[in-house]
């Protein structure tokens, strides 16, 4: 019997370019809380689709080696 690993599941994927690690079952929502960006002010594009449902940010776990883009916007005048 192999003994059960104590080490968190991590995925890697690519956040605006730069190679990242990730707890496996981060959503959006939560890569967006790591950046401490709010989800009405950014574009996130996955994969090359921007995600346009914003209300499934929460649900929708990331994947090893998904890519992505995190736009945000900027007030000012």
């Amino acid at each position: 019997m192999t003994p059960l690993s104590t080490a968190a599941a991590t995925i890697a994927l690519t956040v605006n370019g730069e190679p990242r690690s990730l707890p496996a079952g981060t959503t959006i929502a939560g890569l967006l809380a790591i950046h401490d960006l709010d989800a009405r002010l950014v574009v996130v594009e996955r994969n090359g689709t921007i995600e346009r449902d914003r209300t499934a940010f929460e649900a929708t776990a990331l994947d090893d080696r998904d890519v992505i883009e995190l736009v945000h916007f900027v007030g000012g005048g």
